[in-house]
């Protein structure tokens, strides 16, 4: 007989731990399903597994708090390298190669230093009798819940190769759209930074040489209105462009601390969605991310209480989360999820409606990834359009305010007649 601990979750998404003495994890495992329980981690409470997470300087997750470490010193592992090495362990597995050989073969393939590094530590805690999912759960930074949970619906299903391809296939997925999103911004972001340093350019050093032409040129003599303003938007601009750059800075810190409190969080989240033209990119984004995750949760065997907790922390969307939360709570109290994701304002009256069908026939997984890839070719369309709508705006805004300059340039010197006295009173000019 062994001794086993367990964390668990009940039909109402609360949290339960304990332990039993029985002779083996499947007998452990059956036990917890007996009790009405979903496992979520089952360890043995053995010394020789503490002493193995503490020589991969990784948490025992029966303990209290976890202490997270880095991998290689701080080395981060980019998403597009362990969505690749979902995709080769999941081809692996399916060939018919043991788990623990497919991972020291992509031990040694691997051109990235840290995920070599953690393929190393998965390999050495799944030699010392951990399942993949537990090995996983030592390394919370680098596989979020949705990753491990789903691993471990996998292989208490048998069918660790399936989900692994389900988890590559939406990587991948989540990876492109969010290239695609993150392309459409780069843009106007490049055309506003040009934009910027040329008007600084201008104001701070092209300006005022042409203001001392002018008052040699004009003798005192009165110049253009709108030529006198932007010489003084330039006095101005060059006497404080130090003050400038310092509220600059000043701002820029203060909106990232605002973005680490809640409320600033929230006003953010919910701005992203409401903003004209980028905010129903990010919404249908964000119903793609929410439908694709649990969808896959789902087919996978995740129990919908606890899909729904782990798509509220990978939603990316403070306002989004809070509904999932609020819808959440109904299936805990026995009513649909269609009917919660309706009356949010959020989520539009069509996914509601192919929720709810989903849910009478018995398909929801497989209707929840049907609307993912509809939302996905939207959001293609939408950033296809932005990116298309927003070139023309940004060239005419930046050729209309560096043409306005020039304008404000030339306007003395096309008044300015040599014929004249530069000094306004009629008289014949002097030979120069």
């Amino acid at each position: 007989m062994s001794s086993y601990s367990y964390v668990a979750v009940d039909p109402q998404g609360l949290e339960s731990r304990g332990t039993l003495d029985v002779s083996d994890q499947s007998e452990a495992l059956r036990r917890i399903k007996e009790m009405g329980l979903f496992p979520t981690k089952v360890l043995v409470a053995s010394k020789s597994r503490q002493r193995l997470a503490a020589t991969q300087s990784r948490p025992r997750l029966g303990a209290g708090r976890r202490r997270l470490a880095h991998p290689v010193w701080g080395g981060r592992i980019k998403v597009a390298a362990l969505t690749v090495f979902t995709r080769q362990l999941a081809t692996l597995v399916e060939a018919g190669l043991p788990l623990l050989r497919g991972l020291r073969i992509l031990e040694e393939q691997s051109e990235s230093r840290p995920l070599r590094r953690i393929i190393g530590e998965l390999s050495l805690a799944i030699e010392g009798g951990s399942s993949f999912g537990e090995a996983l759960a030592l390394h919370p930074r680098i596989f979020n819940r949705l990753f491990i949970n789903m691993v471990k619906a996998g292989e208490l299903g048998g069918v660790l190769d399936v989900t692994l391809r389900r988890l590559a296939d939406f990587m991948e997925k989540a990876q492109k759209i969010k290239g695609k999103v993150k392309a459409a911004m780069y843009y106007p972001c490049a055309v506003l930074c040009v934009a910027a340093a040329i008007l600084v350019l201008l104001m701070t050093f092209v300006v005022p040489r042409f203001k001392e032409v002018f008052e040699g040129l004009l003798g005192g003599g009165r110049m253009p209105p709108f030529t006198l303003f932007v010489l003084r938007l330039s006095d101005v601009v060059k006497s404080h462009i130090l003050l400038g750059i310092v509220v600059a800075a000043a701002l820029s810190i203060a909106f990232l601390c605002a973005l680490r409190t809640g409320w600033g969080r929230r006003a953010f989240d919910y701005l992203k969605l409401v903003v004209p033209l980028v905010g129903p990119v990010f919404r249908k984004v964000a119903i793609s991310r929410f439908s694709r995750t649990l969808g896959t949760l789902l087919s996978s065997g995740v129990p919908v209480l606890q899909a729904l907790t782990i798509v509220k922390e990978t939603a990316g969307n403070v306002v989004v989360g809070a509904v999932i939360s609020e819808v959440h709570q109904q299936v805990k109290e026995g009513e649909p999820i269609a009917p919660g994701l309706k009356g949010s304002g959020v989520f539009p009256a069509m996914v509601a409606g192919m929720v709810d069908v989903g849910e009478q026939t018995g398909a929801l997984p497989e209707m929840l990834l049907k609307i993912a890839d509809t939302y996905d070719d939207e959001v293609d369309n939408s950033v296809s359009a932005m990116t298309s709508l927003l070139e023309p705006i940004m060239i005419v805004f930046l050729a209309l305010i560096v043409g306005s300059i020039v304008v404000a340039l030339f306007l003395p010197l096309v008044s300015f007649n040599p014929q004249t006295d530069p000094t306004g009173n009629g008289g014949p000019a002097e030979n120069y």
